[in-house]
């Protein structure tokens, strides 16, 4: 039995109609992800823990811009409330793209952006999850494309509840290296999500990441949060998330 907990991001398995989730629960993923709004209370009264929803607009236009800061601000208080209301531990957030910032000016203002929402996250007891995404494939110019970056931000804020979303299909689109990686930096994880690559589709042997070995070193490293399946399924949905489940069902 492992350490972490398995959990599914909604908007991937948009197919799978909402009472049919009652199967995916039964398999032992016990997480929904980025559920909208007016599902909220019908995943809860299914068992559900609601594990993220985004905490402000948008992942293109995010914290590396100072003229964006009250806006997300505003917005993040908002969030927050729901995440209490609901018991969400995570609220995912997002640098945005350079649009020109170096990276020296982006990761301060990121920084900046964040201290200036930690208190309201430490005292709601949610965790701002900074999301590390692939600027090569499907987020052209997004900022926190690579762990050192993000490692630089959290660390700064330097806050309990400020930490990594660590995807390991972008990450290993970027750099590789991903055991040696997370073992580096799982201190500054607060989340794992997951998907083959290519693709970004089943964890099968039709993709180049071996997922039994980091399933292991995550929960070797006593990692006790939660890992989202987010990837568009080949297979059929439930087959699928039933392979992704056992992967990681160490």
């Amino acid at each position: 039995m492992s350490n972490f907990k398995q959990a599914v991001a909604r908007w991937a398995f948009g197919s799978v109609p909402l009472e049919a989730f009652k199967e995916v629960y039964a398999l032992g993923v016990t997480g929904v992800e980025m559920p909208p709004e007016k599902e909220f209370d019908q995943f809860r009264d299914m068992g559900f823990t609601i594990v993220t929803i985004g905490g402000h607009q948008s992942l293109g236009d995010g914290l590396n811009k100072v003229e964006n800061h009250t806006r997300i601000q505003d917005e993040i208080g908002v969030t927050l409330e729901k995440a209490k209301k609901y018991e969400i531990p995570n609220l995912i957030v997002f640098s945005g793209n350079r649009n020109g910032k170096s990276e020296q000016e982006g990761a301060y203002n990121t920084i900046e952006g964040l201290n200036l929402v930690k208190k309201m996250a430490e005292d709601a007891g949610v965790t701002l999850i900074l999301e590390l995404l692939n600027s090569k494939v499907d987020h052209a110019d997004y900022q926190c494309d690579h762990t050192p970056w993000g490692v630089q931000v959290v660390s700064a804020v330097d806050s309990p509840r400020v930490k990594l979303l660590y995807d390991i299909y972008h990450m290993q689109i970027m750099e590789g290296d991903l055991i040696r990686t997370i073992r580096a930096n799982i201190a500054h994880i607060g989340h794992f999500h997951t998907a083959g690559n290519p693709g970004r589709n089943d964890l099968d042997e039709t993709q180049e990441i071996y997922y039994p070995p980091i399933a292991r070193a995550i929960n070797d490293l006593g990692y006790t949060g939660w890992v989202g399946h987010e990837y568009s399924p080949k297979k059929p949905a439930l087959e699928s998330l039933k392979q992704a489940f056992n992967t990681f069902n160490i």
